[in-house]
């Protein structure tokens, strides 16, 4: 009640008809739906459960991840520069394909395909490198 006459006496207005209550009324309702529609555009925040822990996205803490990431972008660092330039901008700089392209000198079509190509050589890269892990994991084993 005490915003609604906030509202009204915030700004000087004419009333047209002696009808003061349904005015007041109509204004009250009006601030209540405004106020409804605000409140459900809003996202709900609800309390983390107790037994959750929240994840640390800092690798410095697992060297596992850290050791996985060195060797990604190792992988990286040797491909030839017009796909190492495709990847880094779309892959790790967030650029689209388009903001890529323009920023490359090249069209959007080829940062596609150069992003597919140099996608496919770390894929393989990495797989070589864990296929060669394995092998040696498993000569030692038998020795």
């Amino acid at each position: 009640m005490q915003d609604t006459y906030a509202r009204v006496l915030a700004k000087p207005r004419f009333l047209r008809s002696e009808d003061d209550l349904g005015y007041l009324l109509r204004v009250m309702r009006n601030q209540f739906v405004s106020g409804h529609r605000t409140a459900a555009r809003r996202p709900r925040t609800e309390p983390m459960p107790e037994h959750l822990e929240p994840v640390d996205p800092r690798t410095g803490d697992r060297p596992d991840e850290r050791f996985a990431t060195n060797a990604v972008f190792a992988v990286i660092a040797e491909l030839p520069e017009d796909f190492r330039d495709a990847l880094i901008a779309v892959d790790v700089a967030g650029l689209s394909y388009a903001e890529a392209g323009k920023l490359l000198g090249a069209k959007e079509a080829t940062i596609t395909s150069r992003l597919h190509r140099a996608r496919a050589k770390v894929i393989a890269a990495m797989t070589d490198a864990d296929d060669e892990n394995g092998q040696e994991t498993a000569r030692e084993g038998v020795v």
